[in-house]
């Protein structure tokens, strides 16, 4: 029983490996590249929800963007405390880009940052023509001066309907080397990237701090009301463009970057159980399949290295060696030793304890949390 299993586990992690698409190598990264000839015009929408600390670094990167054609930047201000909107307002923008728009109050059905998102959106296709950009970027992401020259260079080069990038995190913490490059590895094997840009695949991603979206793209899925009450809301948007026929590219972004930090363990475990439970659908069964699915894949090769006996501890070391070797890109990318693969069965561990918590928090009625408020679920 138990030699069966061990096979069942290094067999997973084979094929993970080997016919997963590639997801653990190191990926594409967009080049940085100058404005198109016959310059789009793009709208950069940001939705903002009590952001000082990070809005004026945010837009000052955006307003000094090294972009030849049309170029309004959105902000909207979803009913923030701490003055965001007046920090915004007071940035210099002599090439008057910039628009601060006062969020309504939130409808019944829809999340708070895509009811922003569709406020910005209304704005947006007022300043763009028919064949124009919407950028979609969140207010803790900098920019470098050509990433929005780079994003539509992609996007028209290879006839792209949506270009996103997973921006850099922050990596400086303990709880950052330790949590954070496994975010970006975990994501990668839920959404490999070669997937999402297969038209043959039925896997669609994408990551919310980048995301240029076509004009006729937006439109041809009834644009952001169609996915008004989403959770995961970047997610969903591209499963909605792929499905509607539109082409999609995911890559790691040399040129933007979060600077939010996540000070320490408790500050990832929110990030992670946020929207855990809402990627389970909310259902107890997927939850059950998914902890026992991980608890094969991560906890049982280190459990049978450690107190294993004959061949049973050396298919459990051969599978527990793959799996750090695959992690061995992500680290290089975030600039950490190579040792910090060794404990990834215990980063598993909590990422699995952080799912459990999330469906916890659901059926206690508390659901998503997020910048003070709560959603119970989509529609909510």
């Amino acid at each position: 029983m138990l030699f069966g299993t061990a096979l069942t586990s290094l067999g997973a992690w084979i094929y993970l490996s080997l016919f997963h698409g590639n997801f653990w190598q190191k990926g594409p990264i967009l080049e940085p590249k100058s404005t198109p000839d016959a310059a789009p015009d793009v709208a950069i929408v940001i939705p903002a929800r009590d952001e000082a600390e990070s809005i004026a670094a945010c837009l000052t990167s955006l307003l000094k963007q090294d972009y030849d054609g049309k170029l309004s930047i959105i902000l909207i201000d979803d009913e923030s405390t701490d003055g965001t909107a007046d920090i915004a307002r007071a940035l210099p923008d002599p090439h008057e880009r910039l628009t601060v728009i006062t969020g309504a109050k939130r409808p019944a059905g829809w999340s708070g940052k895509l009811w922003a998102v569709h406020q910005g959106e209304q704005e947006a296709l007022t300043r763009i023509g028919p064949y124009g950009y919407v950028l979609l970027t969140d207010a803790d992401i900098m920019h470098a001066p050509e990433h929005l020259a780079s994003l539509v260079a992609k996007a028209r080069e290879d006839d792209l309907d949506l270009v996103s990038e997973m921006v850099a995190l922050n990596c400086e913490s303990n709880a950052e080397r330790f949590l954070v490059p496994a975010f970006v590895y975990f994501f990668a094997m839920l959404y490999p990237f070669s997937r999402i840009a297969s038209e043959r695949s039925r896997i669609a991603g994408a990551a919310g701090g980048t995301i240029l979206l076509r004009r006729r793209a937006l439109e041809r899925i009834g644009g952001i009301k169609a996915l008004r009450g989403a959770l995961i809301d970047d997610c969903t948007l591209a499963a909605h463009v792929k499905r509607s026929g539109g082409r999609l590219y995911l890559g790691h972004s040399a040129l933007a970057w979060s600077i939010r930090p996540y000070r320490g363990m408790k500050d990832v475990w929110h990030m992670i159980a946020r929207t855990a439970y809402v990627q389970l659908r909310h259902s107890p069964l997927l939850l059950f399949a998914t902890i026992l699915g991980m608890a094969m894949i991560w906890l049982l090769p280190i459990g049978l290295t450690l107190f294993g006996k004959g061949r049973e501890r050396r298919i459990g070391l051969l599978t527990y060696l793959l799996s750090c070797l695959t992690f061995v890109p992500t680290l290089r990318r975030f600039g950490l030793p190579l040792w910090r693969a060794i404990p990834l069965p215990l980063v598993a561990a909590f990422y699995m304890a952080a799912t459990i918590g999330s469906a916890i928090d659901h059926h206690r009625g508390v659901g998503v949390r997020w910048k003070n408020r709560s959603y119970t679920d989509e529609t909510s």
